[in-house]
């Protein structure tokens, strides 16, 4: 294991340690980065006082960057009180001065200083999001080379021009302007081969399965594979859109293909035990099962890249279950939030919680001997390593938060 980098075990497991950074770690030296955060610039220091200046040639860009207006020489009068320097009293994190472009961008930047903008989802942003898609999959060209057969779909059932065209504009207003998504280690995000990608599970509903897939494709430019539970596959249309959105069934077996096959692959190993937990134990990782991940990663030699979601929690505030009604209904639990059944159908629309995704430093297994995936002490070990460092990204996640909200 010369070059794998093994985090510490138990509490002494690290944060994924991917805010802001540009070039992939130690770790991943041999993947690509996604994508180059803008360097920050360096701060000005303060200019030396006249009697420890050295005799030198001063520099024409320093001397105008330091050197007095000679307007401002004039003894007539005083700069006005309100034109004067004063000091920054805004609220933490509105320290530095927004970019004139970034209105035009709306995907935070990993790692910048932003000033975050109000939750909403112009109509007409989803509507045309909805009609550009819905024009390109099922209008007259689309549904012509469709009816034709010209269009490819691999052996889970995966429609890559639908997974594109409709469910990623779809998502794209409600990842920007409802829950403002930030991105950090996005860098660590292979580019190219398999990878297993695990993460944490929250928000009664798994829409957090949804946004890591969304921003995975606008940071990395890959689709994410989900491994889904039998109950999503049970479901009459749920079953159909989860395959042609590039979900297959949650199996050793089926991961191991895919990892084989050079696809990026992501599980959420607490699985109705992390989306269904009340609020009140929110951001506490619930067990991660037997490990069945981490034997998938191994025997394939995939590195392992710990994701840390934090938001999904706040969207439906699970206060209360119905198990009675959950047993006859066939369904891990039916959900009782503020707003969910008293509200009705407006009681399913997400509160515009702030998000922030981290994607930590690859864990390697390609360095194990064979056979090390039928090891269960080893491979527990990596399981409560990979969980770990989950949780302490998410701590760490928390503190950085200033607010659910904003």
């Amino acid at each position: 294991m010369a070059d794998a980098e093994i985090i510490p075990l138990g509490t002494r497991g690290r944060p994924g340690r991917g805010s802001g950074r540009t070039k992939p770690s130690a770790a991943a030296r041999n993947l690509a980065p996604a994508r180059t955060a803008p360097k920050a610039k360096p701060p000005v220091e303060p200019a030396a006082p006249a009697e420890s200046v050295a005799p030198a040639e001063p520099d024409p860009v320093e001397e105008r960057a330091v050197a007095p207006d000679p307007v401002e020489q004039r003894p007539v009068e005083q700069p006005p009180a309100a034109e004067a320097t004063e000091p920054d009293v805004a609220a933490p994190g509105a320290h530095d001065p927004i970019d004139p472009n970034e209105a035009a961008d709306p995907t935070p930047r990993p790692g910048a200083t932003t000033r975050d903008r109000m939750p909403g989802i112009p109509v007409s942003d989803w509507a045309a999001a909805l009609a550009t898609g819905a024009r390109e999959v099922l209008g007259e060209a689309g549904l012509r080379h469709r009816i034709n057969g010209d269009y490819e779909v691999d052996e889970y059932g995966f429609d890559r021009e639908i997974a594109e065209k409709l469910f990623l504009a779809v998502l794209r207003p409600i990842a920007e302007k409802w829950f403002r998504i930030e991105v950090r280690g996005a860098e660590n995000i292979p580019t190219e081969g398999g990878a297993l990608v695990v993460s944490n599970h929250s928000g009664t509903i798994p829409v957090d399965g949804l946004m890591t897939g969304f921003v995975i494709h606008e940071h990395a430019g890959r689709h994410l594979r989900p491994l889904g539970a039998d109950l999503v596959f049970r479901l009459p249309v749920v079953a159909n859109l989860a395959r042609k959105a590039g979900a297959t069934l949650a199996c050793n077996e089926d991961a191991e293909r895919m990892l084989s096959g050079g696809e990026l692959v992501g599980v959420w190993p607490e699985g109705f035990k992390g989306i269904g937990k009340p609020y009140s134990e929110r951001y506490k990782l619930q067990r991660f099962g037997r490990g069945g991940f981490v034997s998938a990663a191994m025997r394939t030699g995939v590195p392992i890249i710990p994701c840390s979601v934090v938001g999904a929690e706040e969207i439906y505030p699970l206060v209360g279950n119905v198990p009675s009604l959950a047993r006859l209904l066939g369904v891990p639990y039916i959900p009782i939030t503020p707003l969910f059944p008293w509200l009705g159908p407006l009681g399913l629309v997400p509160l515009p919680s702030k998000w922030l995704i981290e994607f930590g430093e690859p864990i390697r297994t390609d360095s194990y001997d064979e056979g090390a995936a039928d090891d269960p002490m080893l491979v527990f070990n990596v399981t409560d390593q990979v969980r770990e460092t989950i949780q302490q990204t998410l701590y760490s996640l928390l503190m950085q938060r200033r607010s659910v909200f904003g």
